[in-house]
């Protein structure tokens, strides 16, 4: 997964999608307890698709608090 298509999303959506990767990592977890896992690396692609999707909401929300205080302040 880019970072820039992930930029492209809204605030939301990307909330949306890092719900959808944490049961993704949930169910990788869950397989490799059970020995079905075949790659075990997917575990760690999915953790950082996780850790960006986190910086990039973190990035907007700072972005959209800064616009909002640059308003309030002008």
């Amino acid at each position: 997964m880019k970072t820039t298509d992930l930029r492209l999303l809204s605030v939301d959506e990307l909330k949306a999608k890092e719900t959808d990767l944490r049961k993704e990592l949930f169910n990788l977890r869950f397989q490799l307890s059970k020995g079905e896992l075949q790659n075990n690396m997917t575990i760690n692609a999915v953790r950082k698709d996780i850790a960006r999707v986190l910086t990039i909401i973190t990035e907007k929300e700072a972005s959209e608090g800064a616009a909002a205080r640059g308003k309030t302040n002008a």
